[in-house]
């Protein structure tokens, strides 16, 4: 079985070690693990806490972990499973050093399985290094599974969204953390990390429920969702003449829907558009119920439904279910970051985003 291994990389003060602790306290629950850390010209700085935490620690101290992975790195990988044979190994590189250096390192050592490949980010910092340091930054971007933004409670709302937009532009479609990470349990951050659910993730899933309750509702006889005219027209289609000046459409329909199943009904994607947004902006209950509104308005194609969990001005979480005419609008947990999806028929992109202001 190939030991776990998670790699949190980042700039020298982003934050991984308070990343790192705060995993160890609550979130890799139970695992045993094995800490390899190799701080720039520094010998075991963060070593102590660790130890006390019952942590076996591996510390390389042969400089910059990028310029010693090809005989240092691998065989210190090795004796780490053999001797401890963890669960995870918890790999924090030099904060200058390369993430897809340190990801092929690790991938050459047999009985590894890479999990994670998490970046830290000092949000407040982010344009200044990107500026300064822009090989090793936009590395380090660039390879990470999951970004992690820290600091983000104390900085304004357009210095966030600028940051968040300077990562986009290297790195489209990892996940991107954005919640204060008090407010999030080590468990949540962890999970996060594996089994990424993006704003995309929430609105596939809104549309397979579309799908399925379209396909199994019960059809009696005072139904009108239309899929038994729809039958009824293929029938008729189908046995009439189809000569070479046949104009009845049959045969573009059949190649536009090529998926429809034996009952005759198209699958939802073929019908419906999927839209999801990720944002770290803050809203108010009233504003979220005023969207929300205003889908019914018919200005952003044909809305069926919408889902969201968002930050709330006052702290607390906004979640938010819609279908035409009614919206459940009321306060959770907290999320990574704030994720809301609209589903529906020719559904406005644009418009839904300029709708939230997003």
């Amino acid at each position: 079985m190939a030991t776990k291994v998670d790699i949190f990389s980042g700039f020298l003060g982003a934050g991984k070690t308070t990343l790192i602790k705060k995993l160890i306290a609550d979130g890799y629950n139970g695992q045993k693990l094995v800490l390899i850390e190799n701080e720039f010209g520094q010998i075991g700085i963060d070593g102590g806490f660790l130890k006390e935490a019952g942590i076996e620690i591996t510390e390389m101290n042969s400089g910059c972990i990028c310029c010693s992975l090809v005989g240092d790195f691998g065989t210190a990988l090795k004796d780490v499973i053999t001797k401890f044979s963890p669960d995870r190994i918890l790999i924090e590189p030099s904060g200058v050093g390369k993430l897809s250096d340190v990801v092929a390192a690790v991938e050459k050592v047999e009985g590894t399985e890479i999990c994670g490949t998490v970046t830290v980010i000092d949000a407040s910092k982010c344009k200044i290094y990107l500026k300064n340091f822009k090989e090793f930054y936009e590395n380090q971007i660039k390879y990470a599974g999951t970004i992690i933004l820290s600091r983000t409670g104390n900085i304004s709302q357009d210095k966030l969204d600028t940051a968040v937009s300077l990562i986009r532009e290297i790195n489209d479609h990892s996940q991107i953390i954005t919640t204060p990470w008090e407010n999030l349990s080590g468990t949540q951050i962890r999970e996060a990390i594996e089994n990424p659910i993006t704003a995309e993730d929430m609105a596939a899933a809104l549309l397979e429920a579309e799908e399925n309750a379209h396909h199994h509702h019960d059809h009696g006889p005072d139904c009108t969702c239309g899929c038994h005219d729809h039958d009824h027209d293929h029938e008729h289609h189908h046995d009439h003449d189809h000569g070479p000046d046949c104009t009845c459409g049959c045969h573009d329909h059949d190649h536009e829907h090529h998926h429809h199943d034996h009952e005759g009904h198209h699958h939802a994607d073929e019908v419906f558009d999927s839209v999801g947004f990720e944002t770290s902006k803050k809203f108010s209950d009233a504003a979220i119920r005023a969207a929300l509104e205003e889908l019914d308005s018919g200005d952003f194609g044909m809305i069926l439904r919408a889902k969201g969990i968002v930050a709330g001005e006052d702290g607390k979480w906004i979640h938010f279910d819609y279908v035409p005419g009614e919206a459940d609008v009321r306060f959770g947990g907290a999320d990574v970051t704030g994720k809301l999806c609209v589903i529906g028929s020719k559904v406005d992109k644009a418009a839904v985003a300029a709708l939230f202001g997003i």
